[in-house]
């Protein structure tokens, strides 16, 4: 068994951490710097079958990107603007087939006393989502148009899961989108 160098870690750590604190403005060096050593401390076994300075290296990296990212989100949820949530983000996707014409000319005709069916909220949102569509990768794209738009079903439980990771992709971006304005 490797004997760590919790000195060299932390340096490495250092480096990362500012390098992520310099690229994702929620986050800040020491948060990320201590959020580093805690997830290195609690995978101490990891490291010492892996101790090289490459694994190391894309240790770090990895969980400052987690730590950025669940920090980006956790604000996302918290502040006052509008949040998408996946079954809205699922739900304006079954809106694609409908030409825009077409649906302005359904609204309010679907209504009843108990829910509202098609709302004046679906066309900014389909335009949040067109947007938002356009910058997730391409793979994702797919499954989305294939899952969500054209109603083709899952062959397999890989796929099913994929279009579900798809959707919550494109709530996040939704929401990314519509805090960058």
């Amino acid at each position: 068994m490797t004997e760590i160098d919790w000195a060299y870690v932390a340096s490495i750590a250092d480096k990362v951490a500012r390098s992520t604190a310099a690229s994702w403005p929620i986050v800040e060096k020491d948060d990320v710097k201590q959020e580093i050593l805690l997830h290195a401390y609690e995978r101490r076994p990891l490291i010492e079958q892996n101790y090289t300075e490459e694994f190391l290296w894309k240790f770090c990296r990895t969980a400052a990107r987690q730590y950025a990212s669940r920090e980006r989100d956790a604000r996302d949820v918290e502040d006052d603007r509008y949040y998408y949530t996946p079954s809205e983000a699922r739900a304006v996707l079954e809106t694609f087939v409908y030409t825009d014409e077409e649906l302005s000319g359904s609204l309010g005709q679907q209504d009843d006393l108990l829910k509202c069916r098609i709302t004046d909220n679906v066309v900014s949102a389909r335009l949040d989502a067109t947007k938002a569509i356009l910058r997730l990768p391409k793979a994702t794209q797919e499954v989305l148009m294939r899952r969500y738009v054209y109603g083709l079903p899952a062959a397999n439980d890989a796929e099913r899961k994929a279009g579900n990771r798809a959707v919550d992709a494109l709530a996040r971006q939704m929401n990314r989108d519509t805090r960058s304005r």
